[in-house]
C-alpha cells in the first residue's frame, strides 16, 4: 500500500473556501460575513463537486451541549484530510471558540487559527500569519474591535437579508452563556442600520430581517426606550422593501409601542417570535427572566387584538433544574393557552460558567427526555390545528431557493407566507413558474404540523407577482454561470456604504 503524497498547495487566487454554520441567525449572519472577508481576500466559494475545501471555517453555537460534540466530532473528520494536504487551513470561530480557547488547539492540534466572537475580522489576517509562521494563530479579544456590519458580506440569497441593529445581551439569564462570549449590548446608531437596509434594497432584496440578542432592548445604549418601535417603523419608509421581520425580542422589554409599530406599519410582517422558556414562575424566577406566565400571555393578547392573523412562535427549555412535575404543568397550560404556530423546544443542558450549571437540583436525563416528548407532542398537535385553520385561506408567498425532500417527487415549490409559515405549492397547468424571489398567490389547501399545501385547481386561483428580488436571482444565476448580468432596473444600483460593495451572487 502506498502512503498519499502531499498535494501542492494552490495559488492564493485558486484557493476556495467553505463556511459551516452551527447555531442561531446571529450566527448565519457572521458567516455572510466571514464569507465576504474570504471573498475579499481572494478565496471563491467551493462547489458541490469539491471534496473539502482548502480553507474550512467553523462557526460555532455554545449553546447547547451537543455544540462541543458537533465541532470536535467534524474536525476529527478532517485530521486524515488535513494530514495528506498540510496547505489546507481550517479555522474555528464564534461562541464556542470564545469559550474554549487554547482547548480546541490542545484536542486538535491541525486547527490553524482558532479567532473569538469580537474579531471576525481578523480571519484573513490569522489565516496569511498561520501560513507563513507554519503555525496556529490564536487571537480572542474580550471587547468588540470593530462592529460586524462595516465587515463585507456575502449574502446567502439574494431576496433576503439579515441586519444586525446590535450585538451582545445586559441580561442574566441564570441558563444563558451568550453574555459572556458575546459582551454587554453594543447599539448601532439607526442611520446606519437604515443605511444598510437600503443597501441591501438597492440590491434587489425585498426582504429584511433585524437581528439582536434581544432586538426590542435596543436604544440603551444611546438613551431611546422607543427606538426599536421608531425603527420598525422607519423601515416602513424604505420604497421597495416589501416584508420586515426580527428576531428575537425578551418579553420583559417588549412594550405596547413595539405592537403599534408592528401593527400600523405596512411592510411588518404578522409574525412574532417570543421566547416564553418556561410557564412556570418560579422556574423563570431561577432562569431570572423577569417577566412571568401573566404578563407573557397578557402580550400575545395584545398582539393578537392588534394583528388577529399573527403566527406566534417561541422557545421552551425542559428539564431546568428544580423543576417539579407541577412547573412543568404550568408550561404545558401555558403551551395549550398560547397556541403557538411552532415552537423551538431545548432539553435543559448544564453550560460550564452559567450559574444555572451550579444549581443541586440537575434533573435526570431521563425525567427531561420523559417530558420533552410530552411538550413536543403537544405542540405538534397545536402547530397541526392552527394550520388547519388556514386552509381556504389566499396566502402571499415569497418564494424560496430551497425546496422540500419531496420536491423532486411532488413537483411542489416552496416559500415562506407573510406569517412565516412554510408553503409548498404546485404551478398549475398554465401557469408561469415563479424565481426565488418572486411572491405567488395561492390558495392553502392542506395542512400538516410544520407546513401548509397549495395546490390550485388552475389558473384562475394561482397568480404569480415578478419582482426585483427575482429579477437579482436572475443576475446572480448569470454571474455564477459567467454570462453578462442584464443591466439592474431603476434603483437596484448598489450601495457602499465605506466597504466592498455587497454582491448579489448567493
Amino acid at each position: 500500500m502506498t502512503t498519499p503524497q502531499p498535494q501542492p498547495a494552490p495559488a492564493a487566487d485558486d484557493r476556495t473556501y467553505e463556511v459551516r454554520t452551527f447555531g442561531c441567525q446571529m450566527n448565519v449572519h457572521d458567516s455572510e460575513r466571514l464569507s465576504g472577508l474570504l471573498e475579499a481576500a481572494g478565496l471563491t466559494k467551493s462547489g458541490p463537486e469539491t471534496s473539502t475545501a482548502d480553507v474550512v471555517v467553523f462557526n460555532t453555537c455554545a449553546v447547547r451541549e451537543n455544540a462541543d460534540n458537533k465541532l470536535y466530532g467534524n474536525l476529527g473528520i478532517l485530521a486524515p484530510i488535513k494530514e495528506k494536504r498540510p496547505d489546507m487551513q481550517i479555522a474555528v470561530g464564534g461562541c464556542l471558540a470564545q469559550k474554549d480557547r487554547e482547548t480546541i488547539l490542545a484536542k486538535a492540534p491541525w486547527v490553524d487559527v482558532v479567532f473569538g466572537t469580537h474579531n471576525v475580522g481578523s480571519l484573513p489576517t490569522l489565516l496569511e500569519r498561520a501560513r507563513h509562521n507554519n503555525e496556529a494563530q490564536l487571537e480572542i479579544l474580550e471587547s468588540l474591535d470593530v462592529f460586524p456590519s462595516t465587515l463585507p458580506t456575502k449574502r446567502d440569497n439574494v431576496y433576503a437579508g439579515w441586519v444586525s441593529i446590535s450585538v451582545g445581551c445586559n441580561n442574566t439569564c441564570t441558563f444563558c452563556i451568550v453574555p459572556a462570549l458575546r459582551g454587554k449590548e453594543r447599539d448601532r446608531r439607526p442611520g446606519d442600520i437604515l443605511a444598510e437596509v437600503q443597501a441591501l434594497v438597492d440590491d434587489g432584496a425585498i426582504e429584511v430581517t433585524l437581528l439582536g440578542q434581544n432586538v426590542n432592548s435596543y436604544g440603551v445604549e444611546f438613551g431611546d426606550r422607543f427606538a426599536f418601535g421608531k425603527l420598525l417603523r422607519a423601515c416602513g419608509e424604505i420604497d421597495g422593501l416589501e416584508r420586515v421581520r426580527f428576531t428575537s425580542p425578551h418579553p420583559a422589554a417588549f412594550t405596547d409601542d413595539v405592537i403599534d409599530a408592528m401593527a400600523e406599519t405596512p411592510n411588518a410582517m404578522p409574525q412574532l417570535h417570543m421566547p416564553l422558556q418556561s410557564g412556570s414562575d418560579k422556574v423563570l424566577k431561577d432562569m431570572r427572566r423577569s417577566y412571568r406566565s401573566k404578563k407573557f400571555l397578557g402580550i400575545l393578547d395584545k398582539v393578537r387584538e392588534r394583528i388577529p392573523h399573527a403566527a406566534i412562535t417561541t422557545d421552551i427549555i425542559v428539564g431546568f433544574p428544580g423543576e417539579t412535575e407541577e412547573d412543568f404543568q404550568a408550561t404545558l397550560d401555558v403551551v395549550e393557552a398560547s397556541r403557538f404556530s411552532s415552537a423551538f423546544t431545548f432539553q435543559y443542558s448544564k453550560r460550564p460558567g452559567t450559574p444555572a450549571a451550579e444549581l443541586a437540583d440537575q434533573l435526570p436525563k431521563a425525567v427531561v427526555q420523559e417530558r420533552y416528548e410530552r411538550l413536543v407532542a403537544l405542540q405538534d398537535r397545536i402547530s397541526a390545528e392552527e394550520n388547519r385553520k388556514q386552509v381556504g385561506r389566499q396566502v402571499h408567498v415569497m418564494v424560496t431557493a430551497g425546496s422540500g425532500r419531496k420536491s423532486e417527487e411532488t413537483g411542489r415549490l416552496s416559500g415562506r407566507a407573510e406569517d412565516q409559515r412554510l408553503v409548498h405549492f404546485s404551478v398549475p397547468e398554465g401557469g408561469q413558474t415563479p424565481r426565488p424571489g418572486d411572491v405567488v398567490t395561492v390558495p392553502v389547501t392542506a395542512a400538516a404540523p410544520f407546513h401548509l399545501l397549495a395546490d390550485p385547481a388552475g389558473v384562475e386561483s394561482y397568480a404569480l407577482r415578478r419582482t426585483r428580488a427575482g429579477d437579482a436571482w436572475d443576475r446572480s444565476q448569470a454571474e455564477s454561470c459567467g454570462v453578462p448580468a442584464q443591466p439592474a432596473a431603476a434603483g437596484g444600483r448598489g450601495v457602499s456604504l465605506g466597504m466592498p460593495s455587497i454582491g448579489v451572487r448567493s
